[in-house]
């Protein structure tokens, strides 16, 4: 939905940040938004309310855009302070949220293009009624030795036997192929069990969600430390089942021995383009 602004001195653009309901009318005091040069307002979409402000085109430019996406505080700014005002919206009535940097040329042109897209904000705003989105971790339980472990490891600073003068001793090379095996074996053993573990906290959770979406496992060191992650899913969950989803996660834990970790709730990003 996005459009880009013209570049001419003093041109304005209409941004917008969420879609609701028109009898959800929020209360936006105290939230500035991604300029303070205009005022948070509402915009009336017939049976819905589109939550916009008036903000300078040049500084929605692609050329603007672009050198903003190379400035890691000033995109972080700026992606805040669109948060800032999607969880305020959320916070009071079922909201859509619109992606960072949705901008119309027109008021006018707002107005047409949300309105031909109402029927699926009807459908979103219906779905995601009294639910919020939760995020779920899972992290593989511990990880073989990396020597392959046990009293065949020879001991840092162990002095080779007098007569072996530098020369492995028999069977050494049977034995070292043999310990590899069983390393790749035992890490085989551990992924193929940390994938159920995972599939296990899935269908739980499912159980309790009303949606969920599977995403792509970070590598290791994304979250700290050398933890494999396993799952990263997201799931749509009614506001009165949080606390069975907060035991569920402990009862897992304990369960399984993995670590998950739960996060939330936040406002429902993931599910809203799905209708």
């Amino acid at each position: 939905m996005t459009e880009h602004s013209p570049e001419a001195p003093g041109t304005t653009a209409l941004y917008v940040y969420a879609v609701c309901r028109a009898d959800g009318s929020p209360a936006l005091d105290g939230v500035a938004g991604v300029t303070r040069d205009e005022p948070l307002r509402t915009l009336s979409l017939g049976s819905l309310t589109a939550i916009v402000q008036t903000v300078r085109a040049a500084e929605f430019t692609d050329e603007a855009w672009q050198e903003r996406l190379t400035d890691e505080p000033e995109l972080e700014r700026y992606a805040r302070a669109h948060h800032e005002v999607v969880s305020a919206v959320a916070a009071q009535a079922p909201t859509v949220p619109l992606p960072l940097a949705t901008l119309y040329t027109a008021e006018d042109r707002a107005e047409r293009v949300l309105g031909n897209e109402s029927a699926r904000f009807h459908t979103a705003l219906e779905r995601i009624a009294h639910h919020a989105e939760w995020g779920v971790k899972v992290y593989a339980a511990g990880s073989p030795d990396e020597d392959g472990g046990g009293a065949a490891a020879q001991r840092p600073g162990t002095p080779s036997p007098p007569d072996a003068r530098g020369r492995p001793a028999p069977g050494a090379g049977r034995a070292y192929l043999e310990r590899k095996r069983n390393l790749q074996a035992r890490r085989e053993r551990q992924r193929e069990e940390s994938l159920r573990v995972a599939e296990t906290v899935d269908t739980r959770v499912c159980r309790i969600a009303k949606a969920s979406r599977r995403l792509r496992p970070h590598g290791p060191g994304a979250a700290g430390g050398h933890r494999v992650q396993v799952l990263n899913a997201t799931y749509l969950v009614a506001e009165h089942r949080s606390a069975e989803l907060d035991l569920l996660a402990q009862d897992l834990r304990e369960s399984t021995g993995a670590g998950i970790e739960l996060s939330g709730p936040w406002v429902p990003y993931s599910f809203v383009g799905e209708v």
